[in-house]
C-alpha cells in the first residue's frame, strides 16, 4: 500500500500556523522601555552602593562614583548595544512579505557563516565551533551555496554550539550563585544578577550569530527585570518565597530547574535562587533562538509566488501617480 504524499505547506498554511498578529513598532518601543528599566535599576543599585561608601569616606565616594560610571558603561551599555546590533531572522511575517523575508534570512545565514568562519580562523582552540563544519562552511561561502550553508549551520547548532551554550549557562549560573553568596547585600545582589544575565544573553547571541526578534527579546529582557527584582526581594524572605514559588510553577517544563526552585523555598539559599534564575534566562534564550532558526528553515522551503507582492507594489505606484495628477475642476 502506497503512502499518501504529504501535502506541501504553502505560504498561507505557514501564515495561518506560525504567524501571530503583532505590532512591530510597539514591540520595539516596549523593548526600549524594558531595556531602560534594566538600566535605571542597575544605575540605582550602583548609586546606592556609592552613597554608602560616600557616607564612610568622601574621597572613597568619589572613587566609587567614577568606578560605578565605568562599570555601568562596560556591564550594561556595551552588552546591550552588542545584543541589539545583531541581526535576526524574519519569521513572523504575512504572505505578502514572505519573498522579502526569505531574501533577508538568506543574507542573515550567510553573515552568520562568515562570522563563524572568521572567528574560527582568528581564535584558535576556542572550542566554540566544530572545525570540520567550519571548513565546510568556508567552501560553501566561496561557492555561494546557500543550501550547503543552511545544512552546515543546522549541524553546527545541533552539535557543538548547543553544547557550548549549555556550558555557558552552567558557568554563569555558578557565577551568579557565587557572587550572591559573597555580597550579602540585596542591592549588590540585584545589580550582579542583572549584569550576569545580560552577559549570558550577549554571549549566547554572539555564539549563535543572531539574536531573537523584538517580541522574544522583549520577553527575555522582562525576565532579567524579574530576576533582579526577585533577587532584591529575597532580602525579605516573605517576598522572596512568594515570587520563587510563582517561578517554580512557571518553569515546570524544565524539571531540573523546577525542582531546584522548589528546594530553594525550603532552604532559602539566595545563591541557589540567583543561579537557578540565571539558568532559566539562558535556556529561554536558546529556546527562542532555536525556534526562530527552525521557522526560517520552514519558510525557506516554501515556494513563494511573488506576483501578489508585485501587484501590491504596482497598486501603490498607481495610487502615488494618481495623487500627483491635478483633479478635474467641477462645474
Amino acid at each position: 500500500m502506497k503512502k499518501k504524499e504529504e501535502k506541501k505547506m504553502t505560504i498561507y498554511d505557514y501564515e495561518e500556523r506560525y504567524v501571530k498578529a503583532r505590532n512591530g513598532r510597539t514591540a520595539r518601543l516596549l523593548l526600549c522601555v524594558v531595556a531602560g528599566v534594566i538600566g535605571v535599576f542597575l544605575a540605582w543599585c550602583l548609586l546606592s552602593i556609592t552613597l554608602q561608601i560616600w557616607g564612610i569616606n568622601a574621597y572613597a565616594g568619589y572613587v566609587a562614583a567614577g568606578v560605578s560610571a565605568v562599570l555601568f558603561v562596560l556591564l550594561f551599555i556595551v552588552p546591550l548595544v552588542k545584543i541589539l546590533r545583531m541581526n535576526y531572522f524574519q519569521t513572523n511575517i504575512p504572505a505578502s512579505r514572505a519573498a522579502a523575508a526569505k531574501r533577508h534570512n538568506r543574507r542573515v545565514r550567510r553573515d552568520i557563516a562568515v562570522r563563524m568562519v572568521d572567528f574560527g580562523t582568528r581564535v584558535e582552540n576556542a572550542g566554540w565551533y566544530d572545525d570540520a563544519i567550519l571548513a565546510e562552511l568556508a567552501a560553501y561561502i566561496r561557492n555561494n551555496d546557500d543550501e550547503g550553508i543552511k545544512r552546515a549551520l543546522t549541524a553546527m547548532y545541533s552539535g557543538r554550539v548547543k553544547k557550548t551554550a549549555k556550558d555557558y549557562i552552567f558557568r554563569y549560573a555558578l557565577r551568579s550563585a557565587a557572587y550572591s553568596a559573597l555580597s550579602q547585600n540585596s542591592r549588590t545582589d540585584a545589580a550582579l544578577v542583572a549584569v550576569v544575565n545580560l552577559q549570558l544573553i550577549k554571549d549566547i547571541v554572539f555564539l549563535y550569530g543572531f539574536r531573537p526578534s523584538e517580541t522574544r527579546l522583549l520577553k527575555i529582557f522582562a525576565a532579567v527585570v524579574r530576576n533582579s527584582l526577585v533577587s532584591y526581594g529575597l532580602g525579605s524572605l516573605n517576598i522572596g518565597n512568594g515570587i520563587v514559588k510563582t517561578m517554580g510553577d512557571a518553569v515546570k517544563g524544565i524539571p531540573i530547574l523546577g525542582s531546584a526552585i522548589s528546594a530553594l523555598v525550603d532552604s532559602s539559599v539566595q545563591g541557589l535562587a540567583n543561579g537557578t534564575m540565571t539558568a532559566v534566562i539562558g535556556f529561554q534564550t536558546i529556546r527562542y533562538l532555536n525556534r526562530e532558526y527552525k521557522l526560517q528553515d520552514i519558510l525557506d522551503g516554501i515556494e513563494v509566488d511573488e506576483t501578489e507582492e508585485e501587484l501590491a507594489e504596482a497598486c501603490r505606484d498607481i495610487e502615488t501617480e494618481l495623487r500627483k495628477k491635478p483633479r478635474a475642476k467641477t462645474a
